[in-house]
């Protein structure tokens, strides 16, 4: 068999058919996710290990097959021509070879093409701080992120770093200079990406995602010291993102972390891609500012009342993810019933849709 047309194939099926990953795993035919399903393809073989082995090295250069059989495990990204590229994750699972592709689209979607509430604009606007973009793996931050470098690439002078692991979007420079780099490519990894960002002259940094002191450190120094720092965390709320920064750092640090967010932080916004009623996915967010009550609560470590912050302040163009998912009910965008599945509080929630009934 042809393996590398044999993954070309597969990969074209799943961009045509809209879906946002492609499993490859033993025992099984080819599996597309859409609309957050996982759906089985027909007319394809289940996959036998030899296929199996033959679709996952057909992803790798001779470098990576190496360190993957090392290390049991590799991320790359993966271009099929100008039509497509996927983020991918090969792996190890019972002695056999997997991998799980995501789809990122080529075009990068503005923040109205994503259904974002206008106030995310905002965010492309700062000068300086603090933005998170929270949530579960697979519920949009990156492309959420994406849109946000995009825009200040296309209204800012601007100098923006990237440092991901893989590149996912790839920008077209218009404005701004962007510089993307990818840990492994360009740079031998994370740690030592993020100790010499700030030397590169960088007016925004995104890091792809904040895994460990070192990161949250170094993004938290680079929103202090003037730059303007976008990061992503796999937490489901603001008062988890919070908690988790600070109880990722040892006791005797945790005063000062606490302090140095307080100060930093300029929002954090959590999401989930629901089910539409009428197929595909709508983003249901929570959205907070720090404010002065905001710092103060992060001060005294007491996450546990920022929720009520947030549900107060609406004015300010804070909303909780109850509020949204019940917007998005009232509407008769999705059905109470999955609503209720991505909720934090589902009691809270029935209240609220039923309060607009």
């Amino acid at each position: 068999m042809d393996y590398k047309a044999k993954l070309n194939e597969l990969l074209l099926i799943t961009a045509r058919q809209g879906a946002s990953d492609l499993h490859i795993g033993v025992g099984q035919p080819p599996t597309l996710r859409i609309d957050g399903a996982l759906v089985p393809l027909e007319n394809q073989d289940v996959i036998t290990p030899d296929v199996a082995r033959g679709l996952v090295l057909a992803l790798l250069s001779e470098d990576q097959q190496k360190s993957f059989l090392e290390h049991k495990e590799y991320d790359l990204s993966y271009s099929l021509e100008d039509k497509a590229r996927f983020r991918v994750n090969v792996f190890m699972q019972k002695g056999f070879m997997a991998a799980a592709l995501r789809l990122i689209p080529v075009k990068v979607r503005t923040v109205e093409e994503l259904g974002l509430p206008p106030i995310v604009h905002d965010f492309a606007k700062l000068s300086q701080g603090f933005v998170l973009v929270v949530g579960p793996a697979g519920h949009g931050k990156s492309t959420t992120l994406a849109a946000l470098i995009d825009e200040i690439n296309h209204t800012r002078n601007d100098h923006v770093i990237t440092i991901e692991d893989p590149i996912e979007y790839l920008f077209s420079q218009d404005r701004a200079i962007i510089s993307q780099r990818e840990v492994g490519a360009d740079t031998m990894d994370f740690d030592r990406a993020l100790k010499s960002v700030l030397r590169q002259d960088p007016d925004v940094l995104m890091i792809g995602e904040m895994r460990d002191p070192i990161s949250i450190s170094t993004a938290m120094t680079g929103a202090e010291t003037g730059h303007l720092v976008f990061a992503t965390l796999h937490t489901n709320s603001a008062a988890q993102t919070i908690d988790r920064i600070i109880d990722s750092f040892p006791a005797e640090q945790q005063s000062q972390i606490t302090s140095q967010l307080a100060a930093t932080l300029v929002a954090i916004v959590s999401q989930r891609l629901i089910p539409k009623l009428d197929g595909g996915r709508v983003p249901a967010m929570e959205i907070m500012f720090a404010n002065a009550a905001i710092r103060n609560l992060i001060r005294e470590r007491k996450s546990y009342q920022l929720n009520l912050v947030i549900e107060t302040s609406a004015q300010e163009g804070m909303i909780t993810l109850n509020r949204s998912l019940a917007s998005l009910v009232d509407r008769r965008i999705v059905s109470l019933e999955q609503a209720l599945i991505y909720s934090l509080n589902p009691g809270e929630l029935k209240v609220l849709v039923e309060k607009s009934a």
